[in-house]
């Protein structure tokens, strides 16, 4: 036998009569208060529970702006540095001949295991649908490639083959048409990860403050009508309730206040001048293997106008970093990537750095224009110890700017991290804080209206 079936009539009678119950209870001043008190609790429950929610999700994404998206940031713009260099060491190995400097060699070789390292890094943490796969999948697959022309271009070269000019030109072509640009890509999708992580971090809780006015203003309602009924100007209950959340929103907005400010800073003065530093870094390493390229192709790779190729991108790499027209200048242009570093950076121990890189970028145009009219007049011989050389070349005029730019970043990084700490660090606590006060308000709340009840028996 099936089991009998409630009757719906009869459903619907005891929902009518049980609303018929509230309806009359509200009648009376013992029901009114009791919906008051309970409208009171659940209202303080609720603020608990949403500021919780809002400054929980606040945190984890400040936790993802410097233990995530910031480091995976830096960690594209790495690989991005490391193949340009790699590019630049390996045209100076050439221009030494058959006898490659070790030095120049382990630079090379480094840049290539640091950035085949940091690609194994990148997509452990990337899944199918992370917009950076296709990117990280891209120069997985290009890098070897690359390192086998070069490896074939230095064979060559030691042989005393000509061939060799060409495989290395081959080799830079493929470093700067599929593997920095889909390195750029990746950098850009990291660092647009991190934008979205600052803007989840800064979000103001708007839920949260909009529950805490209305807990306030519905305790404030609650004490008003007492007074007017009773006269009396204090119900401690309610009084405990409202300190309770009164505290609880000046808490969050005093926290999320600072926690926006740090994070602010951060970005300012930290990821922002960071991304700067990277370009400018990036600009200087590409100028530098423009420079170096240009004596391996003799005049080989032209532009459509007839000029040398590679000249010409030495000279817009230049005008990235410091503006003007890329051969000389006195001081960096408003809106090149040095002069943008030095507005950015805080301090002697920020500015001091990028100083001496836009003295090195001076120094570096100066040998550069003396190097080349050595070479344009057909003194090659004379011409190469200018650019490769250990003292008085290009390549150590370079190296200055190298140095000044990684100070720099270095700076900066410190910087970032120290003001992201700190705004992070001021929602620690916030959490715990609003379970207890909201819980002790509502307590507050019952006990408050409790007292009232009790007057009625």
């Amino acid at each position: 036998m099936s089991p009998p079936q409630a009757d719906p009539a009869a459903r619907r009678t005891a929902w009518h009569e049980s609303l018929e119950r509230l309806r009359a209870s509200a009648t009376t001043e013992p029901g009114r208060l009791r919906i008051i008190g309970a409208v009171l609790a659940a209202l303080l429950v609720a603020f608990g529970a949403v500021t919780v929610w809002q400054v929980t999700d606040r945190a984890t994404a400040a936790d993802a702006v410097v233990g995530h998206s910031q480091p995976l940031s830096a960690d594209a713009a790495d690989i991005y540095r490391s193949l340009a260099d790699a590019d630049t060491a390996a045209a100076g190995g050439f221009l030494a001949g058959g006898q490659e400097p070790r030095a120049v060699r382990q630079r090379y070789e480094k840049d290539i295991a640091l950035a085949s390292r940091l690609l194994v890094k990148a997509a452990a943490n990337t899944d199918a649908s992370d917009p950076a796969g296709p990117q990280i999948a891209k120069l997985n697959e290009q890098l070897p490639v690359y390192t086998g022309l070069v490896e074939s271009a230095r064979v060559n070269n030691r042989q005393g083959l000509p061939l060799g000019g060409a495989y290395l030109r081959y080799a830079s072509e493929r470093m700067r048409e599929e593997l920095l640009p889909a390195a750029r890509a990746l950098y850009e999708t990291e660092t647009g990860r991190l934008g979205s992580d600052y803007g989840h971090a800064k979000a103001l809780p708007w839920p949260a403050f909009a529950t805490g006015v209305i807990a306030i203003g519905a305790l404030g309602w609650a004490q008003r009508r007492n007074y007017l009924r009773t006269h009396r100007v204090l119900n401690h209950g309610l009084l405990a309730s409202t300190a309770a959340a009164t505290v609880l929103l000046l808490w969050l907005v005093v926290g999320h206040g600072l926690a926006r400010a740090g994070l602010s800073d951060s970005y300012e003065h930290g990821a922002r001048s960071l991304q700067v530093l990277n370009q400018a870094r990036i600009a200087a390493l590409q100028a530098r293997g423009d420079e170096s390229l240009t004596l391996v192709a003799r005049g080989a790779v032209l532009t459509p106008d007839g000029s040398d190729a590679y000249e010409a991108s030495y000279r817009q790499g230049m005008r990235k970093l410091v503006g003007g027209d890329g051969v000389a200048s006195s001081a960096p242009g408003e809106g090149s990537l040095l002069e943008r570093a030095r507005s950015l950076a805080d301090g002697s121990a920020g500015r001091d750095p990028v100083a001496g890189a836009i003295e090195g970028v001076r120094e570096w145009q100066q040998r550069h224009r003396d190097a080349r009219a050595s070479d344009d007049s057909g003194y090659y011989e004379r011409a190469l110890p200018k650019v490769i050389g250990e003292k008085g070349s290009t390549g150590e005029s370079f190296d200055r700017v190298d140095t000044g730019l990684r100070r720099a970043l270095a700076q900066e990084q410190g910087e970032f991290r120290q003001a992201a700490d700190d705004g992070r660090g001021a929602l620690a606590g916030l959490t715990v804080g609003a379970v207890v006060l909201a819980v002790l308000g509502a307590a507050g709340a019952v006990l408050g209206i409790g007292r009232r009840l009790s007057e009625y028996r």
